[in-house]
Parts: C-alpha cells; structure tokens; sequence
C-alpha cells in the first residue's frame, strides 16, 4: 500500500494491520507523562486516530470531529496518537477544549507507530490511520489515509465502532 506525504511516497515502518488482527500492544505517553497501553482500555471499545502532529489543520479538525462524536458513543474511548510531546498535547487539549479523546505521545519509542505500521521513517511522524478494536482486542476496522494530509473517511470510522460494541 502506497502512502504520500504531500504527494511524496514515504515509507512505512513496522506491520500493518488488517481488519480481524490480535491488536498490538503498544506503550505511549499521557498528557502526565504515565505510560499507556493498550491494555489500560480493555473491556471497551477503541478507536484510535493516528495523526501526525495535533498542531496542523486536519490533524485538529480530526480530533475535534471525534471529540465531537464520543459524547455519542457508548463504551468507546477514543484515543488520538502522534509524536507531539505530551505538554503539547495538553496545551492543545486545553485551548481546544478537547475532553472526550485522550491524546497520547509515541514521541519516546514509536511503539504505537511500529505496532500498527503507521511510523513514517523519512519524518519520524505518524501516518494517518484510523483504527477500530473492539473490547476483545480484535481489529474490526483499519484505514490508513492514502494522502496524509487528507481527511480520514469518519462516517465509516464512527459506525465501525458503533458495530464493535
């Protein structure tokens, strides 16, 4: 699968995951700086929005539109990766007033960004990816957006976690 940015081709490190996958494990960082897991949610509904800095225009309107729909969402965390550092993403979060996502840091290890195959090696950022898993751990839905600067398809995405549960 080809991915640009900016319509150069990068390269993707680490395994991509399909729809029906175990989920990978991953360990990020939280706004406080404590390690998550995957693990740390289990028993919900994921969906996980992989992005690559949470200062850009779509990356921002991407947090926010699901921000936006987990108020509507039942058992569903959603959580928002990039490699910010944390303190950003709290700075964000804040003037934003972003409450419903938990923003997380692949910026220490790019264990999330390795785990799922999104870490672009050229820029050390996040492709962009959404991912559905649901409360077993199973992958239910994957998109990793051809253009990274391009929109995800969030219809899609929404209603693959409305299935989950």
């Amino acid at each position: 699968m080809g991915v640009t940015f900016k319509e150069k081709p990068v390269t993707l490190a680490g395994k991509q995951v399909k729809a029906g996958d175990q989920a990978p494990d991953f360990k990020v960082l939280a706004n406080d700086m404590s390690e998550v897991t995957l693990a740390d949610s289990k028993g919900s509904v994921r969906l996980i929005s992989a992005v690559p800095s949470i200062d850009t225009g779509v990356c921002d309107a991407q947090t926010r539109r699901f921000n936006e729909e987990a108020s509507k969402l039942d058992n569903v965390k959603i959580l928002t990766v990039s490699v910010d550092l944390p303190f950003a993403q709290k700075r964000w979060c804040a003037a934003a007033g972003v409450e419903n996502v938990q923003t997380l840091s692949d910026h220490r290890d790019l264990s999330f960004g390795q785990a799922y195959g999104v870490a672009i090696e050229e820029l050390r950022l996040l492709a962009r990816a959404v991912f559905v898993v649901d409360s077993s751990d199973k992958v239910t839905y994957v998109e990793y957006v051809d253009e990274v600067t391009n929109h995800p398809n969030y219809e899609a995405a929404i209603e693959a976690a409305k299935a989950a549960n």
